[in-house]
């Protein structure tokens, strides 16, 4: 999630017995196409203004519609595997002083 795309649709759907998060730009042709390949449970939500992964998952979790188990569960997990790890600051080189030479003259009588 390095990138800075954002969606207008979000929420969840159950595949095999597995929940997912799911992030689209079109609600009618991602619910067909998820019901299509057996998806059930299907739960989406069209968004009022294209939101990043991170900010749709933070507003999922506390959004009435989203509240089983599995749901919390599914987006949580997203949110653990994708937005913190992309969020944590790659570690940095530590800082090298520069090398300062100095020469002292001496008094010579």
């Amino acid at each position: 999630m390095a990138t800075t795309k954002t969606y207008t649709v979000a929420g969840t759907s159950t595949n095999n017995g597995v929940t997912k998060v799911r992030f689209a730009q079109d609600y009618v042709g991602r619910f067909k196409i998820l019901n299509k390949n057996g998806h059930s449970d299907i739960e989406l939500l069209e968004l009022d203004n294209a939101m990043s992964k991170s900010d749709i998952c933070k507003m999922l979790l506390g959004h009435e519609k989203f509240q089983s188990e599995a749901q919390q569960s599914a987006i949580t997990q997203f949110v653990v595997r994708n937005v913190i790890a992309d969020s944590t600051p790659a570690p940095t080189a530590p800082a090298v002083e520069p090398v300062v030479e100095v020469e002292l003259e001496t008094e010579t009588a």
